[in-house]
């Protein structure tokens, strides 16, 4: 009787191991969300917060929440060291902390001076809890499910990101107080730092690293050609992402489309990621790439070459899907190609391409519309991204079947 007993709990045990929504892959998805959802209910309603509170014109006001990208980036590639040299939930705490408590820096900044301080340094932590929270995420998935797993783990950036912005605005049409979007804010971020503190993670050996510094410790070298992939990715989702809103003003008439093209575009990813979850299952990461790729490749075409209602919105659900295919594809890519001790440095690799790919879509894309206007900036999002696809096509998943490790 008693061996039947452990038997069940034993199988009980493994059962819970396999499964894909397990305990603690459910508390990190919930953490995640609510990284994003307080990050994304400030982030919509700052340049208004800014011009109202301290008269900031728009150059000032770029430059104040451009701070933020800068140290999001610089601190990605240290993350990942970090995330893979010491305890992972030690680093992710500290790192989620820093990033709730910063919020507290937006309620008492009362200068100019000192929010644009609290907001650049707070794309540090932010930077960092991403990169920490997704690689804890893959350690506590069974390793039959990773795949899978990280397609559905995408599923709350996009619900966080989607549903937050709305909720801002709901409430500050409402109210009209910017200090209750800041401690709805902080209140989010206390709730996924109170959630993460209860992960259990699986035991692993921390080996101290006795090789000197390099370069291969902060960036996934391995994972250079990926990388540039994700870089064109981003630049062409950069160029769209950030001009879309003025140029559906100024050349369509649309005054309030912004918000509805977001949505359709998170409609997209999260049903692709529905249907990409399947063959993930399996194992199909390069073909889940073959079709998120090509799928996407063909709504910047449309919206560089339909200049009406028809193009700006086809475009999202387009792109929504050809990306929400391409993400956790690529990301499963970066994490197969490294060794386990390095799975956070392959995560803050495909983040740290994404964010120089967006970074210069926003600068190539600025400087295009300046010189020759929006359809050449449009063109150049598209050819951008088909250079990335035919890279992609003619090396880069002969190169991944080829140095894979599982």
């Amino acid at each position: 009787m008693r061996n039947e007993k452990g038997k069940i709990r034993t199988f009980a045990a493994i059962m819970e191991r396999e499964r894909l929504w397990n305990r603690n892959y459910v508390k990190v998805w919930t953490a995640n969300f609510m990284i994003f959802f307080s990050f994304m209910v400030v982030t919509p309603l700052l340049p208004l917060y800014l011009s109202e509170s301290f008269e900031a014109d728009k150059d000032t006001i770029g430059f104040v929440l451009s701070g933020y990208t800068l140290t999001a980036l610089l601190a990605r590639p240290i993350a990942g060291y970090l995330v893979d040299s010491f305890s992972r939930k030690m680093v992710l705490l500290i790192c989620y902390f820093l990033f709730f408590a910063l919020f507290a820096g937006y309620l008492i900044a009362g200068t100019m001076t000192l929010f644009a301080i609290v907001r650049t340094a707070h794309g540090a932590p932010m930077g960092a809890v991403t990169v920490a929270n997704s690689t804890s995420a893959i350690d506590v998935l069974p390793s039959s499910r990773r795949a899978e797993g990280i397609g559905y783990y995408g599923l709350s950036n996009n619900l966080a990101t989607s549903m937050a912005p709305t909720v801002g605005l709901m409430i500050y049409d409402t109210i009209g107080d910017y200090d209750v979007i800041f401690l709805i804010a902080l209140l989010a971020a206390g709730i996924g730092l109170a959630i993460n503190a209860t992960v259990k993670f699986p035991t692993k050996e921390i080996v101290p690293n006795k090789d000197p510094l390099s370069f291969d410790r902060f960036f996934l070298v391995k994972g250079w050609s990926e990388g540039l992939v994700m870089v064109c990715v981003g630049l062409s989702y950069g160029v769209l992402a950030t001009y879309l809103a003025i140029y559906g003003k100024e050349e369509l008439g649309m005054t309030a489309g912004t918000g509805a093209w977001f949505a359709v575009l998170c409609a997209g990813l999260i049903l692709s990621r529905l249907i990409g979850a399947r063959s993930l299952r399996k194992g199909k990461v390069v073909e889940n790439v073959n079709h998120g790729i090509l799928i996407s490749v063909f709504g910047y075409l449309l919206f560089a070459l339909l200049k009406n209602p028809i193009g700006y919105y086809g475009a999202a659900i387009i792109i929504g899907l050809g990306n929400g295919h391409i993400w956790p594809g690529m990301q499963t890519m970066f994490i197969n190609l490294a060794p386990n001790n390095k799975r956070g440095t392959a995560n803050s690799s495909q983040l740290t391409c994404w964010d120089i790919g967006m970074g210069l879509g926003v600068v190539f894309g600025g400087m295009a519309i300046h010189h020759t206007g929006y359809s050449a900036a449009f063109w150049f999002a598209f050819v951008v991204n088909l250079i990335g696809v035919l890279f992609y096509f003619i090396y880069v998943r002969r190169h991944f079947i080829r140095n894979r490790l599982r």
